[in-house]
């Protein structure tokens, strides 16, 4: 136990996919001839101690990580919830034909699927099923639809079928709380896919077997909300804005995001959806293993419109972001708090993209460990506000935890510019010894970006500004390479380090090399003036 998450996974994930292939080959051909493959596939999937990965063998929230499985005992995590999923897809798609080689192929699934996520889902209370007020994340929607897709593509009995309909409806109520009513997922954007969009596959599976009975809830504006944050998120090309633990490139869209917009009536997601999918090299999703997701993109027609969707400024004061937009700049700022899912300390910190590329940039997470999330999870410099766009103040750097926040946040939005304001002293702890710290962001539409911080506190501030283009510093200005000039006034002694990038996750995102430029306050005001 190293803490290495990734080798095990590689070899987990890489079984799956494989079957999945070896599945849609045999649709696709009906040949028999992958039918051999396909039971060996099955089998092995079967025969494994365990279906929940190493780092979520827990049977509390935060419990201790066990190190084997105990197979008299399953755990349901997210990953267990997939592969009963794809078992069961299967099954609804070949069962005749794997029962013309042996019924026993079937039994097994039936039999491995109900003792390892139907009984334990039914009987023991996990923390992602629902408990009162606490909050919910992403494993409710996504494991809450893979046990309904699971229970509807077997030959279960009615009684079980409406026991685990009227769980399933109890966990999603539990995860939906959990939003504000204008939708953002504060998990970020890469997790929207595994949150609202799982819980749209909820809602889609449960509309199937009960026609009608989502009908009022496709309409609800929530749910609309929830469903158009993917499109607000979005910059230009592959980048998104990717607060906590998402990348800044992410895939495109599927048919899954396309049919989310139609089922809540949004004309923005479905075009946006469409436009996005087109632009796809891997139109059928060969890295994806759920089988239900890509027999669902290989039977939906997309065709994209002509003309896309005017894009828009937007807010979601449920989690304190707000993003404004013009021809030449795209930011958005981040207030909350530092008690969120997936959370980084990041309170106030500015993302800003330049005719769509990336100026300041959020780096976002490296490969998941077992460090990732455990009690030194803030010791990773990906987490920390001093790798953020943001101040430090004698070295002390942002808090974890929900009082640590922003405060008496602002916005005005007009047609010449774009003004938010918050001060962010209350996410640093007593040692940072600030009293206030006042910042203004405003775009002023088709010119510029200003950035204002007001300091009022004991120690030296020293603004950090994380980029992905090389900086070149002349006396007050700052070269972003070709993309940008940063002017600085209340500045002195600006440092440039270079930090090498040679993680996989954070690779998909940003080149070998990134820079964090440091700007010492000459006194306490400082601003940026970026053209």
């Amino acid at each position: 136990m190293n803490g290495n998450r990734a080798d095990f996974e590689a070899l987990y994930f890489s079984r799956r996919r494989m079957l999945n292939d070896l599945v849609l080959g045999e649709l696709l051909q009906d040949e028999g001839r992958f039918l051999p493959a396909i039971v060996d596939g099955i089998w092995l999937i079967c025969e494994e101690s365990g279906w929940q990965l190493p780092a979520h063998n827990s049977y509390e929230r935060g419990g201790i990580r066990h190190p084997l499985p105990d197979v008299n005992r399953p755990v349901i995590d997210l990953f267990a919830a997939e592969t009963a999923a794809l078992l069961s897809t299967i099954v609804a798609l070949m069962g005749d034909r794997l029962n013309a080689i042996s019924p026993v192929i079937v039994s097994r699934i039936q039999h491995e699927v109900r003792r390892r996520i139907l009984e334990p889902y039914l009987t023991t209370p996990f923390w992602w099923m629902g408990n009162g007020s606490e909050r919910m994340n992403n494993w409710t929607a996504w494991i809450s639809q893979n046990v309904l897709l699971s229970t509807f593509s077997l030959n279960t009995d009615q009684a079980l079928r409406a026991h685990v309909a009227e769980k399933a409806l109890g966990s999603l109520d539990a995860f939906i709380k959990d939003y504000a009513e204008d939708g953002a997922c504060e998990e970020g954007v890469v997790y929207y896919r595994h949150a609202a969009l799982c819980m749209f596959g909820a809602m889609c599976i449960l509309d199937t077997v009960a026609p009608g009975s989502m009908s009022p809830l496709w309409s609800a504006p929530k749910i609309r909300n929830m469903a158009e944050y993917i499109v607000n998120m979005h910059v230009a090309g592959h980048f998104y804005f990717n607060f906590a633990d998402s990348a800044a490139v992410i895939d495109p869209c599927s048919a899954r995001e396309y049919l989310f917009g139609k089922a809540v009536g949004s004309q923005k997601l479905s075009v946006f959806a469409a436009r996005d999918r087109a632009t796809s090299m891997t139109p059928h999703l060969p890295g994806e293993w759920n089988l239900w997701y890509r027999v669902l993109e290989l039977l939906t027609p997309v065709t994209p419109p002509e003309t896309a969707s005017r894009r828009t400024d937007a807010s979601y004061p449920g989690i304190g972001l707000h993003i404004a937009r013009d021809e030449k700049f795209v930011l958005a700022v981040k207030g909350g708090n530092n008690g969120e899912s997936h959370n980084h300390n990041d309170v106030g910190s500015v993302t800003l993209y330049k005719n769509g590329e990336p100026l300041l940039i959020d780096v976002g997470v490296e490969t998941y460990t077992a460090k990732t999330f455990s009690a030194d999870r803030y010791q990773i410099w990906t987490m920390q506000s001093g790798f953020h766009n943001l101040p430090t103040f004698g070295g002390a750097m942002q808090s974890d935890g929900a009082d640590f926040a922003a405060r008496d946040m602002q916005t005005t939005f007009t047609s010449e510019r774009a003004d938010i304001l918050l001060d962010i002293a209350p996410a640093y702890p007593l040692e940072a010894g600030l009293r206030s710290y006042r910042r203004t962001i405003t775009l002023n539409r088709g010119r510029s970006v200003e950035i204002t911080d007001i300091h009022d506190g004991d120690l030296p501030a020293v603004l950090s500004l994380m980029l992905r283009e090389k900086p070149e510093v002349e006396g007050g200005s700052v070269h972003v390479g070709d993309l940008g000039i940063i002017e600085v006034e209340g500045g002195r002694d600006i440092q440039v380090e270079t930090i090498e990038i040679n993680d996989s996750r954070l690779n998909i995102s940003w080149p070998s090399k990134l820079y964090r430029l440091l700007i010492p306050f000459a006194d306490t005001r400082l601003t940026l003036r970026i053209v």
